[in-house]
């Protein structure tokens, strides 16, 4: 099976956007679907909390019509049209649909940043882990939630196999961003954002992408937005991950990152594995 993942950073700016940026996000999306995967995992979809409207669900029939559509929204009292959700995966799949409730602080539990899908054999899911927050705000929050989160994969794991994916917003190793020396104290490379990370591997998971591909670098998933060259220097960072239960590891046969041409932030990644 294959699957893709993305932080898209807007689904309506990437659908029935007019900007520069719009079209470039547009066109990755086009490009997903040409690898024709089973399903595909969309984050930071920044959908109001009623979901996606008819130019959305036009766009989707038009380009994705073998596809069936599920979303998770922020709803209040969390911020409205933020983080968010959204699965696309083939009709013929037909899997049990859930919107888990970890206990997250704060309104994390109602920003709408998990799906799971529960299929005959496997679970597969996806998160948009909350940032820490630029001043670090929020991080005690996240580390509450990084306990969560690694307790519900955990307990997924107790019934069958689990493939997770998403926005994990944090960096594990220092080879996993271009520029860890002077990142110590930021957002997504935290120790104690680091430590989550570790201690969910210590679940019982294993990340895919090292897994094949060992402690290659310079190989990154996200490029920020606000420094215009930071592409062009590929001053990024891996923060986006397919993870499997380690005893699945030996199934999986790619775990790449795709090539979203010149638009910044987040790339797609592919997970291909054989169940």
């Amino acid at each position: 099976m294959k699957f893709i993942s993305w932080n898209i950073d807007s689904l309506n700016a990437a659908i029935v956007g007019n900007s520069v940026r719009s079209e470039l996000s547009r066109q990755v999306l086009l490009k997903i679907g040409e690898h024709d995967p089973d399903a595909i995992a969309l984050q930071e979809t920044k959908l109001p909390g009623d979901g996606p409207g008819k130019k959305h669900m036009e766009f989707f029939e038009s380009h994705f019509p073998n596809y069936a559509i599920v979303w998770n929204c922020s709803v209040e009292p969390a911020r409205k049209s933020y983080a968010g959700t959204m699965f696309l995966y083939k009709k013929d799949l037909d899997p049990t649909v859930t919107f888990p409730i970890i206990g997250a602080p704060s309104t994390m539990d109602v920003e709408g940043r998990i799906i799971t899908l529960e299929f005959d054999r496997f679970f597969l899911s996806q998160v948009y882990t909350p940032n820490a927050g630029e001043n670090l705000n929020r991080l005690s929050e996240r580390q509450i939630w990084d306990r969560k989160f690694a307790d519900y994969l955990a307990e997924l794991d107790q019934q069958k196999p689990v493939i997770a994916t998403g926005d994990f917003n944090v960096a594990h190793r220092e080879i996993d961003l271009a520029h860890p020396g002077t990142n110590h104290h930021t957002a997504g490379f935290t120790d104690e954002e680091r430590e989550g990370f570790t201690n969910l591997l210590a679940r019982g998971f294993t990340d895919t992408f090292r897994y094949l591909h060992g402690d290659v670098t310079g190989v990154y998933t996200w490029w920020s937005q606000r420094a215009r060259t930071s592409k062009i220097n590929n001053s990024g960072w891996r923060i986006d991950y397919w993870l499997v239960s380690n005893r699945i590891a030996d199934k999986v046969i790619r775990s790449e990152i795709l090539d979203s041409g010149p638009r910044q932030d987040h790339t797609p990644i592919l997970l291909e594995i054989d169940l």
